[in-house]
């Protein structure tokens, strides 16, 4: 396997389970939180610096304030001009796009698909489920209520959605940015894993 495989997911989904079975059949690199410990490390960032900045993005309009830029994801700035949270995403891109050339591997979240939209060996997949699905698995993994995780499935989600849509300025979950996209609920977890598998060695 010769691909760079990028994974966006719905929280509850099952997105990160998925990614991380897929790397180890493909006995490839698995990043996710990874990404932010190497960005950090090389930055200088501390890394709470990095998951406060995508915990942050929960109103799109307030997010858009508090990093000092336009709603629209422009990022024709100089470097002194960007806020915090944009140096500390760019530091996070750079570490995305360094691990990409080093070799195939698989990548959750961070915007990893649109950051690395230029090379040609890299695959996009989205992971989605219907909402009873997602927050039944949330209560089952994390313990907690069906109310809790209704509210959990959905903050969540839009979190990711405006920290995507802020800084890439494309729309999250817009399928035309994605070669595949899977409903586990359809097929399991271990079955969408086989089936970007097979999508895999088609597509190659």
């Amino acid at each position: 396997m010769n691909k760079i495989i990028t994974i966006s997911r719905q929280y509850g989904s099952g997105g990160r389970e998925i990614g991380e079975k897929l790397a180890k059949e493909l006995g490839v690199p698995f990043y996710d939180n990874e990404l932010i410990t190497r960005a950090a490390k090389e930055s200088g960032f501390a890394e709470a610096a990095f998951k406060h900045a995508e915990e942050k993005a929960t109103n799109s309009f307030l997010y858009s304030i508090a990093m000092g830029m336009n709603a629209y994801g422009s990022q024709d700035f100089g470097f002194s001009n960007l806020s915090l949270d944009d140096r500390i995403f760019l530091a996070q891109s750079n570490i995305i796009r360094s691990v990409a050339k080093e070799g195939p591997c698989v990548i959750v979240g961070r915007c990893a698909d649109y950051i690395l939209k230029d090379i040609p060996n890299v695959l996009n997949i989205f992971v989605y489920a219907g909402i009873d699905f997602r927050v039944d698995r949330a209560t089952k993994l994390y313990g907690i209520s069906t109310e809790k995780a209704a509210e959990q499935v959905m903050k969540y989600d839009k979190r990711r959605a405006n920290y995507y849509n802020y800084h890439t300025s494309e729309k999250w979950g817009n399928m035309f940015n994605y070669d595949l996209a899977v409903k586990t609920e359809d097929i399991g977890i271990d079955g969408t894993v086989d089936m970007i598998k097979h999508f895999i060695e088609k597509f190659e």
